[in-house]
């Protein structure tokens, strides 16, 4: 099997974990804070994936939301999101995803994200185009702000990153974008903006496994993705994550920086 049919059949897996919890009397737990929540589902999927991987690639690396994996001397590693929304999932609100990735040392050349929901399958390979349920897609043609709908999350903290966010949201409006959608699952988020649902995205501190393959994504999809200060991102750190058509780019990093 190789990189891309692992991930798919891993991330398939998982999905059916969430449709196995999905909308079920679960227990709910926090993490770091009361916004921060975690589930069997996302615990049981991330063993799922984690185990489908290791039986073909058993000396690769693990990155991944849920648990601390040893670290080998492989130069591959696996960013791994098994429920990336779970406070969507704990809600009941159908918008939540896997999403795994493989990088080389520091590039990504692999990028798999699945929405059992609507069973969407997203998927990049570098310099092999990004794909949804195997049909090429494709960022949007926008060329200004005023035509552009864009995607925002808002990091756990209730404190500067939020109201930072909230004077973007105002700094943006000013520039009259076409509208503002907040969905809850950042991975999802930069698979719509691969796919031409929406023009760009941004987020202040987002974790390696919430960006790793949707970064990907947008940019095999003819989109870019940089830091607010339009700089090159590392997969394997969290980073503040802007992503965009290419077009409005540098129009979104003005109101950014």
């Amino acid at each position: 099997m190789n990189y891309l049919d692992v991930a798919i059949s891993a991330a398939n897996e998982a999905g059916k974990i969430h449709l196995k919890y999905f909308q079920t009397d679960i227990q709910i737990e926090t993490k770091t804070t009361p916004f921060d929540l975690v589930t069997i589902a996302d615990t049981e999927s991330e063993q799922i994936i984690v185990g489908a991987i290791r039986k073909y690639f058993p000396e690769h690396n693990f990155l991944a939301e849920e648990n601390n994996y040893e670290k080998t001397n492989s130069e591959f590693t696996w960013i791994i999101d098994p429920l990336d929304g779970t406070n969507n999932f704990a809600s009941g609100l159908p918008i939540f995803c896997t999403s795994i990735a493989l990088a080389k040392k520091d590039e990504l050349i692999l990028g798999v994200i699945y929405d059992a929901t609507r069973d969407e399958l997203f998927w990049a390979e570098k310099d092999k185009g990004s794909f949804l349920n195997g049909k090429p897609i494709r960022v949007t043609s926008q060329e200004s702000l005023q035509d552009s709908i864009l995607i925002t999350g808002f990091y756990y903290d209730r404190g500067e990153y939020m109201e930072r966010t909230l004077d973007n949201i105002r700094n943006f409006f000013t520039k009259r974008i076409r509208g503002l959608r907040r969905l809850g699952a950042a991975a999802l988020d930069l698979c719509y903006i691969a796919s031409g649902r929406a023009s760009g995205f941004w987020e202040f501190r987002l974790s390696p496994w919430d960006f790793a393959a949707g970064k990907l994504l947008v940019e095999e999809a003819g989109g870019k993705v940089t830091n607010q200060k339009g700089e090159e991102v590392n997969p394997n750190n969290p980073s503040y994550i802007v992503a965009s058509n290419a077009k409005i780019h540098q129009a979104m990093l003005s109101v950014l920086r």
